[in-house]
């Protein structure tokens, strides 16, 4: 959009200059027409899923500082709230504005064929962020930056698993229901799969698998529903921190205790992003017990991806986030995964007043 925006500019002074006579009347207004050219931005059109989470405000957030007219960029940001129906059109308008760059955090993975088909075939790169696409042909994108959600989901279940080895409790004694995310999301994809494969290899009582649409409200649902349904719940391994925060209180409002001590009738509380500074400090009261992070910042890795692709590089196809995994326990400090170390940030208020989210 920023050449043939400049080109039609151009030409439209030059039809004025000559209706009015011929060239230019002075050096000055020539300088003009230089700087008009000049000072265009590179055109983003943004598809955000929504707004459903803590984690999703984040992510927004960071996209809109990172692309400012101060930096030498236009963003045409579009919420899709919760419908692909919705971010499909999104980006046909985005073809039909001639964006240089579509970016594009999807609701689910599966349906994006023939808009992102669309996208290539006007010559124009699509950038996927958070959430994967699963389409046939990984050309209809031009890269992707996210976070590793089945490896969050391992490293959640491996700090389970050490954690009762160190307590010395009995794989038959954890009683796990899962509130999960959005269903189709890589998100809930990859943390469900992380949780089902370490409960069948350690022996775990995985109860329920139970939607929460990652957000709070839904999440209280769940969890009140499975509380009047289950009567030996221990753990509660929820998809995103909102989700969290919405077990939370309805443990709480069944006049029962989250905490770690799941031997003496507290439910432990597992949950991911870590965004907010409430979700961390529910770490420290051990309201939660562990929270696998997923870092939001995406719109600074967007941008780099954007800059390299105009000075003609090839950006790396698949970018990920590297991330920790918080907890205010001392018993489990580190995991080992496939033959990888990880180490356990055991958490402090120092470490949260340091973080940038």
């Amino acid at each position: 959009m920023k050449k043939s925006l400049a080109i039609i500019i151009i030409l439209i002074l030059c039809i004025l200059a000559i209706s009015c006579g011929g060239s230019f009347s002075s050096k000055e207004e020539a300088v003009n027409v230089e700087e008009t050219v000049s000072d265009e931005y590179i055109v983003v059109g943004f598809s955000q899923l929504g707004a459903e989470s803590d984690w999703r405000s984040a992510n927004t957030e960071s996209m809109k500082s990172a692309f400012t007219t101060e930096n030498g960029y236009k963003l045409i940001f579009e919420d899709g709230q919760q419908k692909q129906t919705n971010q499909i059109t999104a980006i046909r308008t985005f073809i039909q504005q001639e964006v240089d760059y579509i970016v594009l955090a999807p609701v689910t993975e599966t349906g994006w064929d023939t808009v992102l088909q669309e996208a290539k075939d006007a010559g124009i790169p699509v950038i996927i962020v958070d959430r994967m696409v699963d389409v046939s042909d990984d050309s209809l994108f031009t890269c992707w930056v996210g976070s590793a959600f089945e490896l969050e989901g391992k490293k959640m279940a491996e700090w389970l698993k050490q954690y009762t080895l160190k307590e010395k409790i009995e794989p038959s004694d954890i009683h796990i229901v899962n509130i999960q995310g959005t269903i189709g999301a890589s998100a809930q994809i990859g943390r469900t799969k992380g949780l089902a494969d370490a409960a069948t290899e350690n022996g775990w009582d995985l109860m329920a698998e139970v939607t929460g649409d990652f957000t709070q409200a839904k999440g209280k649902e769940v969890m009140e529903s499975l509380l009047k349904r289950y009567d030996n719940i221990n753990v509660v391994y929820c998809e995103n921190d909102n989700e969290a925060f919405g077990a939370i209180e309805a443990i709480e409002e069944a006049g029962k205790k989250t905490g770690s001590d799941i031997a003496n009738g507290e439910i432990m509380v597992l949950s991911f992003d870590g965004v907010k500074e409430d979700a961390m400090n529910y770490v420290l009261q051990d309201k939660t017990t562990c929270i696998a992070e997923c870092n939001p910042l995406h719109g600074p890795r967007v941008k780099a991806i954007i800059e390299a692709l105009e000075a003609g590089s090839t950006p790396e196809k698949y970018s990920y986030v590297d991330e920790e995994i918080y907890s205010a326990s001392e018993v489990v400090k580190n995991l080992s995964l496939d033959g990888i170390n990880y180490d356990v940030t055991i958490l402090t208020q120092d470490i949260i007043d340091q973080r940038s989210y």
